[in-house]
């Protein structure tokens, strides 16, 4: 069953070899509902005649799981990168706009450690726009638990946003970032209700409590 699950996971990057493709990309970000902290995008580019890691689904995966997994992705892919848009960006232009900037900021700073930018792109979702002409991108929905590219993406994704959610904790305390990630939980909403909001709290996401 988990090989079965394993070719599942690897028919989007199989077709793509077959059609003669050398390398493939896969971009996904963390942190789109949360009332804090930013919007972290992932691009993890991988040489399609190499051994893929063993990802999965970030959601899916508990924090010790995730942060093997990201030194197996760093090992393993040829490229990354990582974009990263704040609370103010996200305020200021909504999140979605803000998701595919950091998507773009991704691929890009991917594209300056490889040396170019890579001709197939499977995107989680959406369709990252600005790319250059001819990168042919595919977007699958739910494409982290169908794609190991978007997987591997979606883990340098959310513990690279997790890890900067800790640090955030420390820089300002009694909100318990490092446990909620700046996710809407009931001790996080209380702790809004008892220090009111910090200057990473994105105003936008918490309209209905004004």
């Amino acid at each position: 069953m988990k090989e079965l699950a394993r070719e599942e996971m690897l028919q989007f990057e199989n077709m793509l070899r077959e059609k003669g493709a050398k390398v493939v990309a896969g971009i996904d970000e963390a942190g789109r509902g949360p009332l804090a902290g930013p919007v972290v995008a992932a691009c993890a580019v991988f040489d399609l005649s190499k051994p893929f890691p063993d990802a999965n689904d970030s959601k899916k995966l508990s924090a010790k799981q995730r942060d093997k997994l990201f030194d197996d992705v760093i090992e393993s892919c040829i490229a990354y990168g990582i974009g990263i848009r704040d609370n103010k960006r996200i305020d200021e232009i909504n999140i979605l706009k803000a998701t595919l900037e950091a998507m773009k900021e991704a691929a890009e700073n991917a594209a300056r450690s490889l040396g170019g930018m890579p001709r197939h792109i499977l995107v989680d979702h959406v369709h990252v726009t600005g790319l250059p002409q001819g990168v042919e991108q595919i977007s699958i929905t739910h494409g982290d638990a169908l794609s190991v590219s978007i997987a591997a993406a979606s883990i340098l994704a959310k513990v690279t946003r997790d890890r900067m959610m800790e640090e955030m904790d420390k820089v300002y305390p009694g909100y318990g970032f490092a446990a909620h990630k700046g996710y809407g939980t009931k001790a996080h909403y209380e702790a809004i209700h008892e220090l009111g909001v910090s200057p990473i709290h994105r105003m936008t996401f918490l309209k209905k409590m004004h």
